[in-house]
């Protein structure tokens, strides 16, 4: 590690930190619809919207009826997706001539976007048409992160509330939410991508002739060799600067190009680099004080912004300490030629980086794009070494609360927050209190089906899996270990509507995109339920005066019970699994055995 890397990270994290007042009490004027500058020019937008589609502004929901509500938009535009993915191949803005997607990978695409996983089980450039990037998948981008934020807004209603019956209208939180804060931050970020070389445009592929002809050597299904000399290389481009930066504002992760924020195009410089890895955090950063804001507690809103901000300086750490270490096999090579070899690797572990980044930010960008359920990468996590490729996994298996994604972050940790002062409340032997509101047995209960339903739907389908060795195990390029990494790491993900993957895995089969599309639905859909009824049910509650029994929730002590809460039903959960998985390959390299 370098004290210029340690440099970056922390400038990162002041960068965010100074942000995020201001973005936090911006979105507090929003949703609790006070005047904001932005005012003059999507509030008459928003009343032609709300007007044109018949919608009373004014109509609150219960927390059935908003959950209905996201229910059916969702599905809606699920299946519009799909509808627009297998009929790609006869409508316009599809230069390449690309062709239908098959009706298996079309359901897993657009579970995906509808869910805000972004996970892509194909090659984008040589899949999708630009209208099926722009029209569907860009627009999932947005309206998934707004349905996110509605969400997260819907339960601080719940919180600061008392005896409601209701917590808002989605149609009017969705709005707000594209209009005043997606819409305007991506039209800024796609101008400022554009000037750092992103590309944007609507041209067909260039075909480049290569300064040196490459022969490659071909297995067909006959078993049979053969040789082919390419000249040409084809440029994809099309309209990424747009799609780029609601990817990732909203926290989606789903790359223009197959290689992500590694590939120059979607992130040329490091100035593109460090813009995105800001814009994954400032949302979910900033709504920790839109909590302290509505529920008229700041104090509190920083306890839980103190939480995340541990964990991802825990994380950022393990993983930038792993990939400069130096690959024992290559270090024990290296002190039979000299005694005093370091045991730093000479640029550390560059496998699967992009050189312009360097391992700091590599370490830093799979950090954040796991704490937050992102999904983007600007390096390969199956080429980090155990320990590193652990931290990302770790990060999504703690339920992506370490700031995670916009709006599903806050509303996670919320459900944590609920569960630390159960515990506490218990500890002292009286019942538990947040914010002047009894927490009772259907809170705890509704809190733990939310907590219950994430590992029982990634351990369940990465069991089946490898219980299927002609389906699961065939995809995979390791074995042993790192081979159950990939496996874990892919239901991980789509559970955890992060998106991102081990490369090692080939996961565009049958049972694989059916499976995983189920296991995004159930990691967004199925939790979203008993969350919004823990909102609803605190939204009836009467307030309490504190007593000398209150747990306080702005303290230091209270960070620690959180953060000690959120690890120890991770640990508990998903260690035997992790032990099988990264820990075991990270002590097999130690003595040699690699896979």
């Amino acid at each position: 590690m370098t004290a210029n890397g340690w440099f970056q990270i922390c400038f990162l994290f002041a960068l965010v930190l100074v942000c995020t007042k201001p973005m936090g009490v911006y979105m507090a004027h929003v949703f609790e619809r006070e005047r904001t500058f932005a005012d003059v020019i999507f509030r008459p937008i928003e009343r032609l919207l709300y007007k044109v589609s018949g919608i009373d502004e004014a109509h609150e929901m219960r927390w059935t009826e908003y959950a209905t509500a996201m229910l059916l938009f969702s599905l809606v535009t699920m299946l519009a997706t799909y509808l627009i993915e297998r009929i790609q191949h006869v409508l316009p803005l599809n230069p390449q001539q690309l062709a239908n997607v098959p009706a298996d990978l079309a359901l897993n695409t657009a579970a995906s976007f509808t869910t805000n996983t972004n996970w892509q089980s194909y090659v984008p450039e040589a899949t999708m048409s630009y209208l099926t990037q722009m029209l569907t998948l860009a627009y999932h981008n947005f309206f998934s992160a707004a349905v996110g934020l509605a969400l997260a807004v819907a339960f601080i209603r719940g919180i600061a509330r008392k005896e409601s019956k209701t917590l808002g209208n989605f149609w009017v939180d969705t709005t707000r939410a594209s209009l005043w804060v997606l819409l305007p931050g991506c039209v800024v970020y796609a101008l400022l991508l554009v000037s750092q070389g992103v590309v944007q445009n609507f041209r067909p592929y260039d075909q480049a002739k290569l300064v040196q002809a490459q022969t490659i050597m071909t297995t067909g299904a006959d078993g049979k060799s053969s040789t082919q000399t390419v000249t040409t290389q084809s440029i994809a481009q099309g309209p990424v600067a747009s799609q780029e930066a609601i990817k990732m504002l909203g926290t989606n992760g789903g790359g223009f190009f197959n290689a992500n924020s590694a590939h120059p195009f979607e992130n040329p410089t490091p100035l593109s680099n460090l813009v995105q890895i800001f814009s994954i955090l400032i949302i979910p950063a900033g709504l920790t004080v839109t909590l302290g804001r509505m529920t008229r507690a700041p104090a509190h809103g920083w306890a839980v912004f103190a939480a995340m901000a541990a964990l991802f300086f825990v994380g950022v750490f393990v993983a930038y300490y792993a990939e400069v270490q130096a690959n024992p096999l290559l270090h024990s090579a290296a002190m039979h030629i000299d005694q005093h070899a370091s045991p730093f690797q000479a640029g550390g572990n560059m496998e699967g980086k992009e050189v312009r980044f360097g391992i700091a930010n590599s370490a830093l960008f799979a950090t954040v794009t796991t704490d937050a359920s992102c999904g983007a990468v600007n390096a390969m996590h199956d080429s980090f070494m155990p320990l590193g490729g652990l931290v990302p996994l770790v990060n999504i298996m703690l339920g992506e609360v370490i700031f995670g994604g916009v709006g599903s972050g806050l509303y996670g940790m919320l459900i944590f927050v609920i569960l630390a002062v159960f515990i506490a409340g218990l500890m002292v032997g009286r019942t538990p209190e947040y914010l002047g509101k009894k927490i009772e047995s259907f809170d705890v209960k509704m809190a733990m089906l939310y907590t219950l339903i994430f590992p029982l739907s990634i351990l369940g389908f990465s069991a089946i899996t490898l219980m299927m060795p002609n389906v699961g195990l065939a995809s995979l390029a390791n074995g042993g270990p790192h081979g159950l990494s990939e496996i874990l790491y892919a239901y991980t993900s789509a559970t955890g509507n992060n998106g991102s993957a081990f490369a090692g895995l080939s996961p565009n089969t049958h049972w694989f995109n059916l499976s995983l599309a189920a296991a995004m639905l159930i990691g967004r859909f199925l939790m979203i339920v008993p969350m919004l009824a823990v909102a609803g049910n605190l939204a009836q509650k009467k307030l309490v005066p504190p007593s000398p029994g209150t747990f306080p929730v702005h303290t230091a002590l209270f960070t620690i019970l959180l953060v000690g809460t959120i690890v120890i039903v991770g640990a508990l959960t998903f260690f035997p699994a992790l032990a099988l998985g990264p820990i075991l390959e990270h002590l097999l390299l130690h003595v040699g055995k690699v896979y």
